[in-house]
């Protein structure tokens, strides 16, 4: 009687085991990419830095009538252009070279509209140093800018796809975000002493950007390491904080227009400064971390890359033994039948072939498990990190929605969102989320 021959039985094909190299390759790539990312972060963080403090200086030269900040402000135009050079020169060598570039276009576009507005930098500060604009003016436009700029870390941190780095630079952002409005709150200060009086407005407007720190550092809190909430623990005991605090109350018993010597502008200024360039400590250690985490995730990356090639070598050597071979099609662990029982079906079996059943060309499938679990547990992880990122668009889109209905600021629209938040007791992002599922049924509606 004649038997039909026994089918080979084939550990991979070619392009199986191609295409799991070339998952890995992809992650490297995007890794890589990452890594890139973390070194445009940290020269935006360098040019953020010293464009506030740049701010400040004109915001005293101008509610001065040029008499205060001079020298001082023309050092930190010169501190601001070398920041800004630094971080030109990277974006070009990473994005505009003969070769294709591979960035994310969202990260790109917010790339684009920081450098444009850059580009207007020296006829700003030219209209500073002829004294063409009101201090009002010129902090607007210098918040704008370091904006657009944050705006940048914001993309980094949205496109990121490793959860960990995702993590840290949403703790960066928040921490960034937090020193910009303490440095809003160093410029309308430095205003009100310039100008020897505070009103009631300008105090609210203070209390506001001090709520708002508030908000960005307990995020922060959120995301961030022991190692790095310490710091900002650290921070809020440092005597610059403590000088902050009783200028603070100093400015709030001032809020009836009472006039002040305008020489403390400087002496606030100073405090302030102080203060920001303590939260600049933890910023570069933030922004370290981050890079060394990059870095770290590529050379694992790539070590797993070759460890797998190792593998694959030493499979193609190995050979089929009887039964069938443990692949998607005969994992009882994955999803197939509806209403099958997984357990039923090693259970149907005898004790000695279960253990033939899942012991064959186990060790190219448990590869390709592993890698398959490796990318599900980022992507739940980075669901998590992203949570806060979600949250600032929902704010975005709210503040949008309030600022139409009521013809309010940007500045006053998000107030709102902050006193309706104390006034539920509840977060901004709760707020904002109902202010936006209204809007949206709404606009259905019509």
């Amino acid at each position: 009687m004649l038997h039909e021959s026994e089918p080979t039985i084939t550990l991979c094909s070619d392009a199986t085991k191609r295409f799991l190299l070339a998952a890995k390759h992809a992650e490297i790539t995007v890794l890589e990419q990452l890594s890139s990312n973390c070194r445009i972060v940290i020269a935006v963080r360098e040019l953020i830095h010293e464009l506030q403090k740049e701010r400040g200086a004109s915001n005293i030269f101008l509610a001065s009538n040029a008499e205060r900040y001079r020298s001082e402000r023309m050092q930190y135009v010169a501190a601001s252009e070398h920041a800004e050079s630094t971080l030109k020169s990277q974006l070009k060598s990473l994005y505009l070279t003969d070769e294709i570039t591979t960035g994310n276009p969202r990260l790109l576009s917010s790339i684009t509209l920081a450098m444009q507005a850059t580009d207007y930098l020296p006829r700003l500060r030219e209209q500073v140093s002829k004294q063409k604009l009101t201090p009002l003016e010129s902090t607007r436009a210098y918040s704008r800018l370091v904006a657009s700029l944050l705006t940048v870390i914001f993309e980094a941190a949205d496109i990121a796809s490793d959860p960990t780095i995702t993590r840290l630079l949403v703790a960066l952002f928040n921490f960034m975000q937090a020193k910009e409005y303490a440095g809003q709150e160093r410029a309308w200060g430095a205003i009100g002493f310039a100008e020897t009086h505070f009103d009631a407005r300008l105090c609210e407007k203070l209390a506001a950007l001090q709520q708002a720190q508030e908000h960005h550092f307990n995020i922060f809190c959120e995301f961030s390491c022991k190692a790095h909430k310490d710091a900002l623990d650290t921070l809020n005991k440092s005597p610059a904080a403590i000088d902050i605090a009783q200028l603070r109350n100093m400015i709030a018993q001032l809020g009836d227009g009472s006039p002040i010597a305008g020489e403390i502008s400087e002496v606030w200024f100073d405090v302030a400064t102080r203060r920001m360039d303590a939260m600049q400590a933890i910023e570069v250690a933030l922004t370290e971390a981050l890079l060394h985490q990059a870095n770290t995730k590529v050379a694992d990356a790539k070590n797993e890359m070759a460890n797998h090639q190792q593998l694959l070598k030493r499979f193609n050597d190995e050979h089929a033994t009887d039964g069938s071979p443990l692949t998607l099609l005969f994992d009882p662990s994955m999803p197939g039948l509806a209403e099958d029982s997984k357990d039923d079906e090693l259970k149907t079996l005898p004790l000695n072939e279960q253990t033939k059943t899942l012991s064959a060309h186990r060790s190219f499938y448990d590869l390709l498990r592993s890698q398959a679990q490796h990318i599900e547990d980022m992507g739940r992880e980075l669901e998590e990190a992203k949570r806060a990122i979600q949250d600032q668009k929902l704010i975005s889109r709210a503040k949008l929605v309030v600022m139409e209905q009521f013809g309010l600021s940007e500045n006053n629209a998000y107030r709102r969102l902050q006193k309706q938040a104390m006034s539920e007791n509840t977060t901004i992002a709760a707020i904002a989320a109902k202010i936006v599922s209204i809007a949206t049924k709404s606009a259905v509606r019509k």
